[in-house]
């Protein structure tokens, strides 16, 4: 039985890492690792000549060269909703830090510190009118991003008594599926922008989205409107939102994402990046990074990748060898690899090919082994970016 090295990035939840057995070799040291476990830290793909996967412990993965781990035949997984609650529970204890004046008046409490009982009573009674605030209960939340947590984002705007309007270019219908009948879902941006009171991203970071919420965005909102970014900084212009601030077209913008630009603003309420900053967040995430790329090592599958096709195959008992072919979507390349495989006498007992429409991945079960002279022959070809095997006798 072959055994895996793991490498580990930042500090990994025990939960996740009690997952290994002793199949898997796991220190924050190892320089050659076939599969490594990372947080937020960036990734060099360069420094890990025989490295297989990578698991993110969390949904961004703006620390990764995914295009470049593609040329590669490297995997690249997330954990999509296991930091969902954490980052739900956050936006709505922001926005009622916000709405109640809590952060300005626990600041004047703390000025009272020296003072007796009456003083500080006194000074209550004449100073507490500058913290009034307002109730989010009735008003227009707009969502926009349906995923994993822009859906419990949206269902938990319905159970705060809110009205909520949802939004995504491309939804996933196993996420619509789990959205509140309740929320409104609308044909365009535009039109969500233009009905809300607040306004929250939750869109991952990609070169569509890098400054998704531009001068254009902004001025679509309505007058006087909040602004939340919990999904990553660089989605935010961050000076089309500063110049809507001073113009007083929103009323405030409150971010996880600290910058020299945003800190010090009297309109802008920051925290430092605690969106998935929760024990359970944490536990989550690493334990399903640690089982995505366990299955993957294992097995040769696939789940919750951002490159990768999803596909799933559990082997039969008579399956001697399990070959993994990655390649370039293109015509002709299931035909190639069974021809090779037939002029070498080697048996197929089944088949799973699925596209992602530009990486094709097949799990191909072999009765019989499958030699590495078969795969470099298999990888000579063009449009085969590596091949894998997996013995399990």
């Amino acid at each position: 039985m072959e055994q895996y090295r793991i490498k580990t990035i930042n500090a990994i939840a025990p939960e996740g890492l009690n997952r290994f057995t002793d199949q898997y070799r796991v220190d924050e040291h190892e320089h050659n690792p076939h599969g490594i476990v990372v947080r937020s830290s960036p990734v060099d793909l360069k420094a890990y000549p025989e490295l297989l996967a990578i698991a993110r412990a969390g949904a961004g993965v703006n620390n990764i060269p995914v295009d470049k781990a593609s040329e590669k035949g490297i995997c690249v997984f997330n954990t999509p909703g296991a930091n969902a609650n954490a980052v739900v529970e956050l936006v709505f204890t922001m926005l009622g830090i916000w709405l109640r004046n809590v952060h300005q008046s626990i600041a004047f409490c703390q000025e009272l510190t020296g003072l007796d009982d009456e003083a500080i009573n006194e000074e209550v009674e004449i100073r507490k009118k500058n913290f009034k605030g307002v109730e989010m209960a009735g008003k227009i939340l707009a969502v926009i991003g349906l995923g994993k947590i822009g859906v419990r984002v949206a269902n938990a705007g319905v159970h705060h008594n809110l009205k909520v309007v949802g939004f995504d270019p491309f939804p996933v219908m196993d996420n619509i599926h789990e959205l509140s009948p309740d929320v409104e879902l609308v044909r365009s941006r535009k039109e969500a922008l233009a009905k809300a009171d607040y306004v929250t991203v939750h869109v991952p970071l990609n070169k569509k989205t890098t400054g998704l919420v531009s001068t254009e965005f902004v001025e679509a909102m309505q007058d006087g409107a909040l602004l939340f970014n919990y999904a990553r900084g660089p989605v935010v212009d961050e000076d089309a939102v500063l110049s809507a601030l001073a113009s007083g077209k929103i009323q405030g913008h409150i971010t996880d994402f600290p910058s020299a630009k945003m800190i010090g603003h009297e309109k802008i309420l920051i925290s430092p990046h605690l969106g998935a900053s929760t024990s359970e967040s944490e536990d989550n995430c690493a334990c399903m990074a640690v089982s995505e790329l366990k299955s993957y090592l294992e097995y040769g599958n696939v789940t919750h990748s951002v490159n990768f096709p999803n596909v799933e195959n559990i082997p039969t008992v008579w399956v001697h060898s399990r070959l993994i072919m990655i390649n370039h979507d293109k015509p002709g390349m299931i035909g190639l690899v069974t021809n090779i495989l037939g002029r070498h006498d080697i048996n197929i007992m089944s088949y799973t090919n699925e596209s992602n429409g530009s990486i094709g991945y097949n799990i191909i079960d072999c009765e019989g082994p499958v030699s590495r002279e078969v795969q470099q022959e298999i990888e000579e070809n063009d449009g085969v970016i590596r091949t894998r095997v997996i013995t399990f006798k």
